[in-house]
């Protein structure tokens, strides 16, 4: 027990030291922490007065700003009040002019409108300047934009009855702009020494118009005598554009299509048969003719050959000579017929391809109507201009075809026919005869 005793004294004699130490560093640390929060806690305060003296400053801006904002918003009543009278007053003052301006700001723009693409407005920048205050003015125009106004009216009138020379940019036909002079005919039109010209307000330019037969330009307006009538485009151009496209003969030729072609090359065959057969019968008639004054001489020609037949054969019944002399009548109405057939046949084909054609433009055209809808009836011209050309040109094919069938046929039963009087006379002839001596044939 003693022993225990000793051993717990001398720990603790060894403790106490170390205790001793961390009792001391305990100390230290406190303090330290303490300094520490004393320093933050001075820091807070400063911070919490520099904030409160902030708040301050803007409480006091605040104040300020609502004084100024009550002061800001008696003068806006009070302007709204001013100008409200104001406008009182203008109201009452300008009275009719109000009215005034609304007829001179639509005058404006109606004169504007007149003025476009017109040659007589060239060269009036003072106008067009005025012009476009007065339509875009929200008030009373100015006394000086009035002035000009009424001034560059005066001075288009005053153009509008001269013929008088301008220099503009011109646009020929290959795109190309050059500076020109030329000649202005009033508010019609403007001339150059390639005819007409339109003028283009926008781009203040002229662009040449296509040339047509019987035209104007300068060098034959210059060499006029005072006095003469000339021909002009009081459209400005308008109808010289509708007559450059107008469609040639040509141009209506292409809008066939291969049905127009083939009617075309049926026509021109139809048309060599006739001025062949028509010249061969044109022959025939005059060897006819010939050969009538000449009986007893037999030549190379229809009548010929017949009389040949009555001449050959001088042994012969009345029975023979006379089928004899139809055989040789049926051979010569043969020659003169041959062709016609043909002929006949090309002018009934003709019509048919003629509808042929406007069945296939027809049937184009609503192919068109159902791709692109029939809102734009240029879309659908290529197929009815098809459809109306064809039946035109089988028409056209059809008649002359005709005509020349009718008269070649009618020349060939006359042919025929003095064959025939020829022939019957020769069997009446030979009827008479007594005995087989032949005597002299006259036919004249």
């Amino acid at each position: 027990m003693k022993n225990i005793s000793a051993f717990a004294l001398s720990a603790m004699l060894l403790v106490a030291p170390a205790s001793a130490d961390l009792v001391s560093e305990t100390k230290t640390a406190q303090a330290e922490s303490q300094r520490h929060n004393a320093t933050r806690e001075a820091g807070f305060n400063a911070s919490e007065q520099e904030l409160k003296a902030k708040l301050e400053a803007l409480k006091a801006q605040q104040v300020a700003l609502e004084t100024e904002t009550e002061q800001l918003s008696d003068v806006f009543s009070a302007n709204e009040e001013t100008l409200a009278a104001l406008e009182e007053t203008l109201r009452l003052e300008t009275g009719s002019l109000g009215e005034v301006f609304g007829v001179v700001r639509q005058a404006g723009r109606e004169v504007n409108a007149e003025r476009y693409n017109a040659p007589a407005t060239i060269n009036q920048a003072d106008m067009d300047s005025a012009l476009d205050a007065i339509s875009d003015a929200k008030s009373l125009p100015s006394l000086p934009t009035l002035s000009a106004f009424w001034k560059g009216m005066h001075e288009e009138l005053k153009n509008s009855g001269e013929i008088g020379s301008e220099t503009v940019s011109v646009r020929d036909n290959s795109g190309v702009v050059t500076p020109q002079e030329v000649l202005r005919l009033g508010n019609i039109g403007l001339v150059n020494n390639d005819g007409y010209l339109e003028w283009d307000s926008a781009r203040q330019q002229a662009n040449q118009l296509p040339m047509v037969e019987g035209g104007l330009n300068s060098a034959l307006l210059s060499s006029l005598p005072s006095g003469e009538l000339a021909l002009v485009d009081p459209t400005r151009g308008t109808v010289i554009k509708q007559l450059a496209n107008t469609p040639t003969l040509a141009d209506r030729f292409d809008q066939g299509g291969i049905v127009g072609k083939i009617i075309a090359a049926l026509l021109a065959v139809g048309l060599i048969i006739a001025l062949v057969r028509g010249f061969s019968m044109f022959r025939a008639r005059i060897a006819i003719a010939k050969q009538i004054k000449t009986p007893m001489q037999p030549g190379d020609n229809p009548l010929g050959r017949i009389l040949n037949v009555y001449r050959n054969e001088p042994d012969r019944s009345l029975d023979t000579l006379e089928l004899r002399l139809m055989e040789a009548i049926m051979d010569e109405q043969q020659h003169f017929e041959k062709g016609l057939s043909m002929l006949k046949l090309l002018a009934a084909l003709a019509p048919m391809l003629g509808l042929l054609g406007t069945v296939t433009g027809m049937i184009e055209t609503f192919q068109v109507i159902t791709q692109y809808g029939n809102g734009d009836p240029t879309i659908m011209a290529g197929g009815i201009s098809m459809a109306l050309v064809t039946t035109v040109l089988g028409l056209v094919a059809a008649i002359p075809l005709l005509l020349a069938h009718n008269i070649l046929s009618t020349q060939a039963d006359t042919l025929r026919g003095t064959l025939e009087k020829v022939g019957v006379s020769l069997v009446a002839e030979q009827s008479e005869t007594s005995n087989n001596v032949r005597p002299i044939v006259k036919l004249a």
